[in-house]
């Protein structure tokens, strides 16, 4: 499991505070893990001493963002649940794209919402063909940005300065030449206004075909995306873009809508 080194690539001149980004951390550390874990093993995953690991991980259980299990090791508490109902509701933007993506099912493949965030995607919404809209809420987890269509059409919006920052050490997953050939594909994917990739299909029923990406990102909420996945004619592409395309208006409506009501 990778968890960001969010002190390399805060922005200059941010007075950082250690504790903060530390405890945020740790955070992400336990959302990703899948399993109850201990102090120990946040500290192996983060670099940090031990004891440090385990004051963060009891303080944020002293106030339920954390909770501890019968074998002493940490899980998310509802604290976190609480912050993460309240951000979604904040946004607006997964209830105002609900509808709009629940359109794009008529096409008969892989729907997603997502968010980059430094070299990471989180999918907010994420249905394969003939899934309820419900099922696809919160369906998996985060996926490196590079081997994603929502990432790459998101990193594409980022400064070259950005992505030479976020990818400065180790390698690059899906481009193992190297930062040129990754900024490279991103100048195609500016150019030309969406994102169309090969990527490796999330349904292991369908693991050894070939499966596309086309994405655009989504002017109305920075840093998020919606995308259609499977296999994928370039004859459809333009069709494809185009409806994309009309969600994205569709939801950038609906986002005007819940901020004027609230």
């Amino acid at each position: 499991m990778k968890i960001h080194n969010i002190v390399t690539n805060s922005k200059p001149g941010a007075q950082a505070n250690q504790s903060i980004i530390d405890g945020i951390a740790v955070l992400q550390a336990l959302a990703t893990a899948g399993k109850p874990v201990g102090g120990s093993e946040v500290a192996k995953i983060l670099g940090l001493e031990v004891t440090r690991a385990n004051r963060l991980l009891k303080t944020l259980a002293s106030i339920g963002i954390t909770q501890q299990t019968s074998n002493r090791k940490y899980e998310p508490g509802p604290g976190m649940h609480v912050l993460a109902t309240q951000s979604l509701y904040a946004s607006g933007l997964l209830r105002s794209a609900l509808a709009p993506l629940e359109n794009l099912a008529f096409f008969g493949r892989t729907v997603a919402l997502g968010v980059l965030w430094y070299d990471s995607v989180s999918f907010l919404y994420h249905a394969r063909p003939g899934m309820a809209a419900s099922e696809g809420i919160g369906r998996i987890g985060l996926r490196a940005a590079t081997t994603s269509g929502i990432g790459l059409a998101l990193l594409a919006n980022s400064s070259e300065d950005t992505v030479r920052s976020t990818y400065a050490t180790g390698d690059i997953p899906g481009f193992p030449d190297g930062i040129e050939s990754l900024l490279a594909e991103l100048a195609k994917i500016r150019q030309q206004g969406y994102a169309r990739v090969n990527v490796a299909s999330d349904n292991p029923q369908f693991a050894s075909q070939t499966t596309h990406t086309i994405a655009v990102p989504l002017d109305a909420s920075p840093g998020a995306a919606i995308a259609l996945s499977g296999w994928i004619s370039e004859a459809e592409t333009a069709d494809i873009v185009q409806a994309l395309q009309q969600a994205k208006l569709k939801i950038a409506e609906n986002l005007k809508a819940a901020k004027s009501e609230s």
